[in-house]
């Protein structure tokens, strides 16, 4: 039986901390600056949107990788905005693509953006439920309600991840229907580098998903939905 327990734990392990490890290893592995490359993440996102008539959608430098469909803004980190490297263009190819698709008015796009601030709400619900579960057990003094608490904010931070793997055909089409493409007919790639740009639109692709998971054991943390 501990031996069950144990692999059980290492189980549940390896698939909320694995996709996680997945993703970073992937971005880092192929972010190394390479000067052969015709420009930056940043130009290359800016010479996309020009392309495809959008020169009214800026190119920002922030925290986190996303295209706002509020903003209509293309947003990127400062390593693949700055930086020459397979992932910093194929990041920033992917983000362009969301671009692309709430331009040609793509329906699962949009529903996933008319239905984000719903999913914003109820991770908002999460962490009120969670952040208030020792006061109650303070006063209540009842561990079963506590017990009940933990798992009602467990259950709606579930809500996200089941949001963002039903929405995740978005982002397979913005990496491989879109960004991909744009990256091997545009020649903004050599041959050779074309794998490692598949792993890190991959790796692009599931980041919320992998995100999500992380958050239904990092309950205690509330911290607000980037965009697309």
């Amino acid at each position: 039986m501990p031996i069950l327990l144990a692999l059980g734990a290492a189980l549940l392990f390896g698939l909320v901390f694995g996709p996680q490890w997945w993703v970073r290893r992937a971005m880092q592995q192929h972010a190394t600056e390479r000067p052969d490359l015709p420009g930056t993440g940043g130009e290359l996102a800016r010479h996309l949107l020009d392309l495809a008539g959008l020169k009214h959608v800026p190119v920002e430098i922030a925290p986190a990788d996303h295209y706002d469909p509020v903003a209509n803004v293309v947003r990127l980190s400062p390593a693949n905005h700055d930086g020459r490297s397979i992932t910093a263009v194929a990041v920033a190819a992917h983000e362009v693509s969301h671009a692309l698709q709430h331009a040609a008015g793509d329906r699962l796009f949009a529903a996933r953006v008319r239905f984000a601030p719903v999913v914003q709400s109820f991770e908002f619900a999460a962490a009120v439920v969670m952040m208030t579960a020792p006061v109650v057990l303070a006063v209540v003094h009842s561990p079963m309600l506590l017990a009940l608490q933990v798992g009602v904010g467990i259950a709606l931070l579930g809500v996200r991840l089941v949001f963002h793997v039903l929405t995740l055909p978005v982002e397979l089409d913005a990496s491989f229907r879109r960004a991909l493409p744009i990256l091997e007919t545009g020649h903004f790639l050599d041959a050779g580098d074309l794998p490692g740009a598949r792993t890190v639109l991959r790796a692009a692709a599931l980041t919320y998903v992998a995100s999500s998971l992380m958050a239904l054991v990092n309950i205690a943390r509330f911290r607000r939905l980037r965009p697309f």
